[in-house]
């Protein structure tokens, strides 16, 4: 289990499907996503949108 924060988001890798809905969601543009990587840029304002929306909860704030 690989977690990785950015911009006070974590993420976990092998929980996420690459289903874009983070990507969508989010009104900063913020979320880079190819079929087998999430990054999130420096445009991130922790809105926390992606966390909240997140099917598979691949995404948390950083406390979690």
């Amino acid at each position: 289990m690989e977690i990785k924060n950015m911009q006070g988001i974590s993420y976990r890798r092998d929980l996420c499907d690459f289903c874009g809905t983070c990507v969508a969601v989010c009104p900063h543009d913020a979320i880079e996503l190819s079929e087998n990587d999430l990054q999130i840029t420096e445009k991130c304002t922790q809105c926390m949108n992606c966390v909240y929306i997140c099917p598979v909860r691949a995404l948390g704030g950083s406390d979690e």
